[in-house]
This record gives structure tokens, C-alpha cells and sequence, in this order.
């Protein structure tokens, strides 16, 4: 399963952070307005920046559920949680917070999302959501996914899902065979079986709205600047390792490539966010 640093994360929550379109947002805060508690499951949860970015438009009272594969990423979100919270009382193994208006319990689990989903998708959910997830899984654990949130009733969110869009400023003569080479690279299998990649979110979309849901989707680019360098270098490092494993471009474009890109360049990085709810 592909593994991320607390490193990489913490570098991009702020774009993150950012580019989460506001119109999908509006659209789950109208979705939960009603509500004065909400369960959630946050898959994939790394640090928790996909918990800091979606509270603020849920219920004053929220129960969630992280998990993720990786302890040292469940270690890491526990210590970040509890800096950005306004107040934060361990009980048991959960932390108790307050972050303005909302009262947060926050449960860590350490679990396989390729081999537990039916199990972690158990209990209460009110809502179920991930961040920069569903590139890396396959179409049938998408369509799988879909059924069984179906079937709990509950309602879909995920921001930033890689849609294959990418542009760089200034060009360079290997951008589209790398680009081309990166795309090969994602659809390679990250642990779920062949990675659904760009296509992720239209086949998120399909699924919850062949079973009877509402789908809302919208764009959420980075775009990244000469104020964000430090995230476009290591982006462009990413990328680069990426492509050499593929062996579809040669290693003299790569490493040209990367110079051009490591020496300063702004560039757009094309992801997608979506809503699904019962009708």
C-alpha cells in the first residue's frame, strides 16, 4: 500500500486546504444544517488534515473515526489534532477536543482499507470521507465502496482527487511525456489492485448515482505559485521518481526535466472533489 511521510502532508495542507472547492462544501454544510450531531469515518486519515478542513462545516457535535494503515501517521495526527484544537483531553484512546463552536470525539484506528472495508464501514456513520484517496484504489474497491456506504445510508464526501489535469509554468519540451509516463505510473496497483488514477472521481460519480444518490462534483486545482516553491520542488521530485520506475522516458529527459522544474516553476495540479447523498 502506498505509504506518505507526515512531512509531505503537513507541506501540502495548506494548498490542500485551499483548493477544496467551495461549492461541494456549501453543498455538505446544506446537507448536515438540520443536524446537531454527526457520526464520521474518515478513510485514509493520515494527519487529519481532511478532519481540519471538513469540521468547520458539520454539526456542533461530531464523532470521528480515523483511520489509516500506517501507526506513525495515526501518531502524528493525534499530536496535530491536539495543537489545532482549541482545548484537547485525552480519554482513553480518543481525544476529546473543542474547536470553536464544535465539541469533537476522535477515535484512531489502524486498519487495511484493502482487506477491512466491510468491517470499518460497520458501525454509525452519518457521513463517510477521505482526502486524496480514491486515485490510488481500484474501479471495482470504488464500486465496492459505493455499495456498502449505500447500504449504511450514510452520505459521501472526498476532496482532492487527481484528475490527470497538470500544467507548467514556464513549459518544457518533456512535459507531456512525462505527464503521459506519470498517468502509467498511477494506474499502477497501490495495494487495491489496478489503480483507478485520473478517473477516479467519474467513476465515484457513476457509482453512487447508478445506486440512487445525489452526486455533486467540483473542481479543486492547486495552483502553485513562487509562494509554494518548496511544495512545487518536492511535487516535481515526486513525479520524476515516479516516472524512472516506469522506464518510459529516458533518464537524461527526467533529470532535465526535474532541474527545470527544481529551479523554480508555478504549476496548476488538476484534482476533484465530490458529494453523494441519499435523495
Amino acid at each position: 500500500m502506498t505509504a506518505f511521510s507526515a512531512e509531505w502532508l503537513a507541506l501540502r495542507e495548506p494548498a490542500d486546504q485551499r483548493a477544496r472547492n467551495p461549492e461541494v462544501l456549501t453543498a455538505l454544510r446544506a446537507r448536515f444544517a438540520a443536524h446537531d450531531a454527526v457520526t464520521v469515518v474518515d478513510l485514509g486519515c493520515g494527519t487529519g488534515s481532511n478532519l481540519r478542513a471538513t469540521a468547520p462545516h458539520l454539526a456542533p457535535r461530531q464523532s470521528w473515526r480515523l483511520i489509516d494503515h500506517d501507526t506513525t501517521l495515526l501518531t502524528a495526527a493525534r499530536e496535530r489534532l491536539v495543537q489545532w484544537a482549541d482545548s484537547a483531553e485525552p480519554v482513553g484512546d480518543a481525544l476529546h477536543m473543542s474547536k470553536g463552536a464544535c465539541r469533537l470525539e476522535v477515535s484512531f484506528v489502524k486498519a487495511d482499507l484493502a482487506s477491512d472495508l466491510d468491517t470499518l464501514l460497520a458501525g454509525p456513520a452519518d457521513l463517510v470521507t477521505a482526502a486524496a484517496l480514491f486515485d490510488l484504489v481500484s474501479i471495482a474497491w470504488i464500486e465496492r465502496f459505493a455499495r456498502i456506504v449505500v447500504s449504511r445510508h450514510a452520505a459521501f464526501y472526498t476532496a482532492l482527487t487527481y484528475n490527470g489535469a497538470e500544467a507548467w509554468d514556464p513549459p518544457h519540451a518533456a512535459d507531456a511525456a512525462i505527464l503521459a509516463a506519470f498517468h502509467a505510473h498511477q494506474g499502477r496497483d497501490k495495494g487495491f489492485g489496478t489503480s483507478a488514477g485520473p478517473h477516479a472521481t467519474d467513476a465515484l460519480a457513476r457509482d453512487f448515482l447508478a445506486l440512487g444518490y445525489d452526486v455533486e462534483t467540483g473542481v479543486s486545482p492547486w495552483r502553485l505559485g513562487s509562494d509554494e516553491s518548496a511544495l512545487a520542488r518536492e511535487l516535481a521530485v515526486g513525479i520524476a521518481q515516479a516516472v524512472r520506475e516506469t522506464g518510459h522516458v529516458s533518464e537524461e529527459e527526467v533529470a532535465a526535466w526535474l532541474v527545470a522544474r527544481a529551479s523554480g516553476a508555478s504549476c496548476t495540479i488538476g484534482h476533484s472533489d465530490c458529494l453523494a447523498g441519499p435523495r
